[in-house]
């Protein structure tokens, strides 16, 4: 199972993100991440709908969207528009959630479905056949830098498991404090999408903190 890198724009010069973005497809990584944050869904503001459209402009490459706010089926649409290839949301965030997967892939973009450390894995069992990603966060979501959470490890296998019982190619994701150690422990659970942030871009040489990264997953 290979394994992918997406590179969190939370950690990058906000300042030079272009040449940030560079610095990450340059060093291998596979997919930029674009977090979204309402400061209500969770206790942080991010960035919204102008800089993806920067940052849109500034790669070719895929842009995985994890929108972290409230009653996502009201902004789909515009971060669709603006370039996300895939879109994930949480299934704490809206009431319906199958409406929204269903109005992502109208968009023509991949959806992702996500849970925060506490929810449980068969809170989505049900939708996971509707997605092309499942976000396992390994911490709890709104800022950076946080600290891994090894109890979010049985979730990752949990996930991984239901995947391939019903035998789907389905991703399964994890983010947060995701560095070479955390990140073997998630790729041993079932993990083949790795999203970091400051492990990346506070690494001396990225390229190496990128093969760190992967391990011996692809080998």
């Amino acid at each position: 199972m290979s394994t992918i890198i997406s590179a969190s724009l939370l950690a990058c010069d906000f300042s030079e993100m272009g040449r940030d973005i560079s610095r990450a497809e340059q060093a291998g990584c596979d997919w930029i991440h674009f977090d979204v944050m309402d400061g209500i869904f969770v206790a942080n503001i991010s960035f919204g709908e102008p800089i993806l459209e920067y940052a849109r402009k500034c790669t070719k490459g895929f842009v995985d969207t994890h929108l972290m706010i409230t009653r996502p089926e009201r902004y789909v649409e515009h971060y669709a528009k603006l370039g996300s290839d895939m879109i994930t949301f949480h299934v704490e965030s809206t009431d319906n959630p199958r409406a929204v997967i269903d109005k992502i892939h109208a968009l023509g973009k991949k959806a992702g479905i996500a849970v925060k450390p506490d929810t449980p894995v068969d809170d989505i069992e049900s939708l996971i056949p509707a997605v092309e990603n499942v976000l396992i966060m390994t911490v709890y979501p709104g800022f950076g830098g946080q600290s891994f959470i090894p109890a979010t490890l049985k979730k990752v296998t949990e996930a991984r498991a239901f995947i391939e019982e019903i035998g789907l190619d389905t991703h399964v994701q994890v983010d947060g404090g995701i560095n070479e150690q955390t990140a073997a422990l998630a790729r041993a659970a079932g993990a083949d999408v790795l999203v970091s942030g400051s492990y990346l871009f506070k690494a001396q040489n990225m390229s190496q903190a990128v093969f760190s990264l992967r391990g011996n997953a692809d080998e």
